[in-house]
């Protein structure tokens, strides 16, 4: 550690070891004043100044916690990354750059990079877990007299086997954020690089091929085939293999890093959407939108690549063609013929949309049967379970047909047709008598190198590219949603100050109306919640009252009024800082339980992956809610997976899971609404009591 004490940066510095270390990443960051840490951050209060700070400059902060044995393999990946180190001075903190093989490039406090041996790096970062082993490691190599030279290694081994599962604390890993524009993000990840390497490669690799052929075609034609000729064209089919092969490779490189970094966008999308844009769809459009999104992420981008080369062979096998008997007009048929087809593709790809359309439409008619399954058994009656279905089902076999038959259609012209239109446009030189024998060959050859890109075009951009053009206008939303501003405040108010009396949330002269003709929801409304205070809020359905609480925790922007906690906005606050202080537990239809662990489904709101006080504080919240007799009769307990939405719960288990949700969040103030509605007597008062003993401030929403 001593060594790499001089290239640390002190925590007073921290802001600029930030803005320092994006800049020499590339990434971007916007030109502003470094910002300054508060002098009494600690633990997470310094996570989350820094997440805070990080957004303020455009730049994504990842928190990560490494594991002992897993150290050395995470750092060779890790860069640009922060890492926090306790000295004697206090905390520090390392800037790592890059790895390099073996080299850590670190990034020093007077902004210049040094470098040092990846092993220093993971020794300073493990220096903390190893010590308190390290004297009793020492004195048994002793007794064991095992040899110095070997010392290091069965001490390393040693270490590693006792620690292995141990966490050593953690970092932030610094990258681009998934909304900043997409250009940006493809060419930090090198596609443009990769996808002209593997241009460039296909077309030296098409040349050779073309040229192999010409090789032993001039072998042919001369009536000998001499021991060089076919040396020569040995050799070029071999230096195929390694083109080949790079190809290959890069294809799959393109397509892990742009279908990671599109995946990255929708769901980074998916979290800026504002609840009203999805409130209408049901389940199975939902479900629709994942399903296109895969769609995007693997037959787009096969197609893409596929469409790429065939177009390279196109227009290579053009080239060919203007070179041989046919001339330049056999080329121009070529380009004729590529016309004809894009305009089949035209009215293939409409009548495909509508197809696409249809079956969303079925496939959303199909899930949310299935989910309602039992309120369809229960409150339909028979004869009107399958009414309209024929019809349905009638209209979209016929839109199916047209679709098949202009797809066969266009399949027989681009793979077959082609082929017709090519030898008839070579039968004049062939009839005339004009052309030399090795000239028709060359044409011919085009043809048929154009009949196989025509083949690989049909296959990649009919089945593959077409499907992802039309997916996207389904996951569009979520990809620009992606790209909305979200206040990230100002790091000064990243840490909440410890709360124990004042005013807490003050609500002046808010008003708020769904549309722009719409009536007012909110009228002026005014309202003073101060620390420690018990708060009911009474009123019939549709007056306002969710509307109310969605603006205070900031899901919803009032038109007019302004909502201050402590005094400060939520733009001052930032939107992430604004939910770290109010929670909310919404109405029992728009609150859901997820596909995994009860524990899991408890924690989500608090951290994950979850410490140990956090499982204690969860178990203990479960005991006073009633929760711990739904724990006992689960095989598994905390970790027993509860099913997708949450199917193996009771009505009120669930309810009390929404409320030990927001409890275990930790904020200052908690709201919820209408959480008591589904719980007997007993349930009622048991609850009642628990939120009344641990919830600091309390705004509970009920009917009268």
């Amino acid at each position: 550690m001593t060594d790499l004490l001089p290239l640390t940066w002190p925590q007073a510095r921290l802001g600029e070891a930030l803005m320092a270390l994006a800049q020499a990443a590339d990434l971007s960051p916007r030109q502003m004043a470094a910002p300054v840490p508060p002098g009494e951050l600690a633990g997470e209060g310094i996570g989350r100044w820094l997440e805070t700070a990080v957004a303020n400059l455009g730049v994504e902060a990842e928190p990560t916690r490494i594991v002992y044995g897993e150290l050395t393999d995470f750092l060779r990946t890790a860069g640009p990354a922060i890492f926090p180190i306790e000295t004697d001075a206090g905390p520090r903190f390392l800037a790592l750059l890059a790895v390099r093989r073996k080299t850590a490039v670190l990034l020093g406090p007077e902004r210049q990079t040094h470098k040092a041996a990846l092993e220093t790096v993971r020794a300073a970062l493990a220096a903390a877990v190893e010590a308190p082993l390290l004297p009793e490691i020492e004195s048994m190599l002793a007794e064991t007299a095992v040899p110095p030279r070997q010392r290091d290694k069965v001490r390393q081994f040693i270490l590693r086997e006792q620690l292995a599962s141990t966490p050593i604390g953690g970092g932030w890993l610094l990258d681009l954020s998934p909304g900043c524009p997409f250009w940006s993000q493809l060419r930090r990840a090198g596609f443009l690089r990769q996808t002209l390497t593997f241009t460039g490669a296909y077309i030296v690799q098409h040349f050779l091929f073309l040229f192999s052929w010409w090789v032993i075609g001039r072998a042919v034609f001369q009536g000998r085939v001499e021991m060089g000729w076919l040396v020569a064209w040995a050799l070029i089919l071999f230096s195929l293999l390694p083109l080949r092969a790079l190809n290959i490779w890069l294809q799959g490189l393109i397509a892990v890093n742009l279908g990671g970094l599109i995946q990255k966008r929708l769901l980074f999308g998916a979290m800026r959407l504002q609840p009203d844009e999805i409130r209408h769809e049901g389940v199975g459009q939902l479900m629709g939108r994942v399903f296109e999104s895969d769609a995007i992420g693997t037959l787009s981008l096969n197609g893409g690549i596929r469409g790429l080369t065939a177009i390279i062979e196109l227009v290579m096998a053009g080239w060919v063609l203007s070179v041989g008997a046919g001339g330049v007009g056999h080329a121009l048929l070529l380009v004729v013929w590529m016309g004809i087809i894009g305009g089949i593709l035209v009215i293939f790809y409409k009548r495909r949309y509508r197809w696409t359309v249809m079956r969303r439409g079925l496939t959303h008619y199909l899930v949310e049967v299935m989910v309602g399954h039992r309120t369809r058994l229960a409150q339909t009656l028979r004869r009107h379970w399958h009414r309209g279905e024929d019809d349905d089902l009638a209209e979209y076999v016929k839109v199916l047909d047209s679709v098949d038959r202009t797809g066969i259609i266009l399949e027989l012209f681009i793979s077959h047709g082609w082929l017709v239109v090519g030898l008839l446009g070579l039968a004049p030189a062939f009839i005339s008598g004009s052309s030399s024998p090795a000239a028709l060959a060359i044409s011919l050859g085009g043809v048929l190198s154009a009949g196989m890109a025509f083949r690989k075009l049909a296959l990649g951009l009919v089945n593959q590219l077409l499907a992802g053009i039309i997916a996207w206008d389904q996951i569009a939303p979520l990809f620009k949603a992606a790209a909305r501003p979200e206040a990230a405040g100002n790091p000064d108010t990243a840490v909440p100050p410890p709360t124990t009396s004042g005013q807490l949330l003050g609500v002046h002269d808010v008003s708020f109306r769904y549309n722009a003709q719409g009536d007012q929801v909110l009228d002026r409304c005014r309202l003073r919640i101060r620390a420690g205070d018990r708060i009911l809020l009474e009123g019939a359905s549709g007056g306002g009252k969710s509307t109310l609480a969605a603006v205070l925790t900031g899901l919803r922007r009032p038109d007019s009024g302004l909502v201050l906690w402590q005094g400060l906005d939520q733009l001052t606050l930032g939107d992430a800082g604004w939910r770290q202080r109010i929670v909310f537990a919404p109405q029992f239809h728009e609150n859901h339980v997820m596909g995994s662990t009860f524990m899991f489904n408890l924690l989500m709101g608090r951290r994950w992956p979850p410490r140990a006080e956090d499982v204690r504080l969860a178990h203990e919240l479960c005991d006073a809610l009633g929760l711990g007799e739904v724990l006992a009769r689960m095989p598994a307990g905390m970790l027993q997976t509860v099913g997708e939405t949450g199917w193996q719960l009771s009505h009120g288990e669930k309810s009390r899971l929404y409320i030990a949700r927001a409890l275990l969040q930790g904020v200052d103030l908690i709201i919820l609404d209408e959480s008591f509605a589904a719980l007997d007597p007993g349930s009622l008062q048991r609850a009642m009591r628990t939120v009344l003993e641990r919830a600091p401030t309390l705004l509970v929403i009920a009917h009268p």
